[in-house]
């Protein structure tokens, strides 16, 4: 009996010292909720382009490491200023040296918001040809009464640790002032 009770009452201390320590701990695991929450409630994507008047917010998320040769996913999200229309998303890649389309991914998308969406979800996949920092040209746009009215945004993908170097195209030259001008040439 006395073993029972020595038990009972080690329970009954135990209780009253985590209750003692409760409050401490509570509001430090309260605090980490919070911290929590707001990391999820962050947004996952990056470079969000916005310019006031613009008809699209465009935002992008790369998902995974670009590596020469391998398929690398860009999420897209698409969030709309104006009423719920059709919508033309544009994909283009400036240099073909250096990344192309994988061969089921269409270089233009025509989408239309539900009356229950937000934004709209795309998700482009290019392959990077060698390394160094390159672009996907995304562009939304949609017909108004006044013509076509478009947001674009370069996303800039970087492939192993290449530089991020300046291309110089062209020739340094001088103008009839003397002011250093650069000649583009044909080649």
């Amino acid at each position: 009996m006395t073993r029972m009770t020595l038990s009972i009452f080690s329970a009954l201390a135990l209780l009253a010292l985590a209750a003692c320590g409760d409050d401490q701990s509570s509001s430090t695991t309260i605090a980490q909720e919070e911290k929590a929450a707001l990391k999820a409630s962050e947004d996952p994507y990056d470079g969000t382009v916005a310019k006031p008047g613009s008809p699209y917010a465009i935002s992008y998320r790369i998902i995974g490491t670009p590596i020469v040769g391998s398929p690398v996913t860009v999420d897209l999200r698409v969030t709309s200023a104006l009423p719920v229309r059709p919508m033309t998303l544009d994909y283009r890649i400036n240099d073909a040296t250096s990344m192309m389309f994988a061969e089921s991914q269409p270089d233009s998308v025509r989408m239309e918001l539900a009356e229950n969406e937000e934004a709209f979800q795309q998700r482009v996949t290019v392959i990077p040809q060698r390394e160094g920092r390159f672009y996907l040209n995304v562009s939304a746009s949609v017909e108004t009464e006044d013509g076509t009215v478009s947001t674009g945004m370069a996303i800039p993908i970087q492939v192993g640790s290449a530089p991020r170097e300046m291309q110089e195209h062209g020739e340094l030259q001088e103008d009839e002032n003397g002011e250093a001008v650069r000649v583009l040439t044909g080649d």
